[in-house]
């Protein structure tokens, strides 16, 4: 369930705001009672650990090599 909430009582109340949004809650703000925003919790982030991506991701031999005159160009 979303609350409601104008967008003068979001100027005046942001801190509350934004803390029911951390509690979870969807917050909809309103402007002459018609819906212009949608704030809702970030998704958490997983934990990462080092070294997930081993034997998933390969870098072949030519990654090294030098690059070529027209790439270089394009860099000055």
């Amino acid at each position: 369930m979303a609350i409601f909430v104008s967008l003068e009582e979001m100027e005046g109340n942001l801190s509350s705001v934004l803390k029911a949004v951390r509690d979870g809650k969807h917050v909809v703000v309103t402007e002459q009672n018609i819906p212009v925003a949608s704030l809702a919790p970030f998704p958490a982030l997983g934990k990462r650990e080092f070294g997930s991506l081993k034997d998933k991701v390969s870098i072949g031999k030519d990654f090294f090599e030098p690059l070529p005159e027209e790439e270089l160009a394009a860099w000055e």
